[in-house]
Formats: structure tokens, C-alpha cells, sequence
């Protein structure tokens, strides 16, 4: 695997180092020294699987507060996906920042998000399937959101969401009292 350094502190883009011959290739998505190596976890405790009927389905941002905070390893393992994460740790040099990549089926690329990071993706065909380790349990008391529109980043997204859930639309306008508290 090849560990790249991102824009925002801590985040990484995993890829693939792939070993092929007439039958295909060969390649590690996970290995304990490599990651540890890298600074990123190396236990996870949940593994999500998504699928998205259409393009444009918006799902995030969302994020876990306190020791309830996750680290997430994401890929897209059919279709593909814009996938975005905030800097949400005030003492971070990237505090507030984001950075989004395109994953997909094809460039098989990962994404480790690192707690205190919001994170969500736009699906950008259908029948996008994304697929992602965790290195803590869901805690719903934790659970906080930001809307993918919240003036306070100005998030450029690739394009405007389609489908979306009620809840991701009604996040509140950042507030550090509640965002981040």
C-alpha cells in the first residue's frame, strides 16, 4: 500500500499496490504494520456497507463527538463517489478545512479519516456501493451533522445532491457550542 499525505493533518489517501499476471492481480487493502507505520488504527470494531440506487445521493456529513469519535476507512467498491471530510479539532492547523477525492470501483483508492473529521460523499452514478471500516461503535447521543450547503466551509461539491435524507438537510448552521461540544 501507498500512504499519501492529503491537505488536511492526519487524513491519508491509501493506494493500492497491486500485483498482477495473466490472471488478474493481487493486492493488500489491510495490513496491521503497514498501518501502524502510517499512524492510523489498526483495530476496527464495525464495518458499514451503503448502497445508492441513484446518482447525486448525498449522505453526510456526520461525525461523533468526544470518546465516541471514529476513524473511518472508506471505498467504493462499485460505482463511484465524491467523498468529502471537514477538519473538526480546534487545536488542528486544518481546523475547518475539507478536502474531497473521487473513489470508485476502478482507481480502488482509500480514504482514512481520522476522529474529529466529518465525513460524507455524493454518489456520482447509480448503484454506487461504498464500503467502510469504523474504530468505534455508532453512539447515537454522540451523532452531530454539518449540511453539505453550511456557508461556514463552502464545500464545492462536483454537484448538486438529488436524494438526500430529511436529517442531513436539517443540520443546524455551525455553532462550536454544539458542534463541537
Amino acid at each position: 500500500m501507498k500512504f499519501h499525505d492529503t491537505p488536511l493533518q492526519d487524513a491519508k489517501l491509501i493506494e493500492l499496490e497491486k500485483r498482477g499476471d495473466e490472471r488478474g492481480f493481487f493486492a493488500r487493502a489491510f495490513c496491521t504494520k503497514e498501518f501502524a507505520a502510517a499512524g492510523l488504527p489498526t483495530a476496527f470494531v464495525q464495518v458499514n456497507n451503503s448502497d445508492s440506487a441513484d446518482a447525486g445521493t448525498l449522505r453526510g456529513m456526520h461525525y461523533q463527538l468526544g470518546d465516541d469519535a471514529e476513524t473511518k476507512l472508506v471505498r467504493c467498491i462499485k460505482g463511484s463517489l465524491w467523498d468529502c471530510i471537514i477538519d473538526l479539532r480546534p487545536d488542528s492547523p486544518t481546523f475547518k478545512k475539507w478536502y474531497g477525492v473521487e473513489l470508485s470501483a476502478e482507481n480502488r483508492l482509500m480514504l482514512a479519516v481520522p476522529r474529529g473529521f466529518a465525513h460524507g460523499f455524493i454518489t456520482l452514478e447509480p448503484n454506487t456501493e461504498a464500503f467502510y471500516f469504523v474504530d468505534n461503535f455508532y453512539a447515537p447521543d454522540a451523532e452531530r451533522g454539518i449540511r453539505h450547503d453550511d456557508p461556514e466551509f463552502g464545500i464545492q461539491w462536483p454537484r448538486e445532491p438529488a436524494v438526500q435524507s430529511d436529517k442531513d438537510k436539517s443540520w443546524r448552521d455551525f455553532d462550536p457550542a454544539w458542534h463541537l461540544n
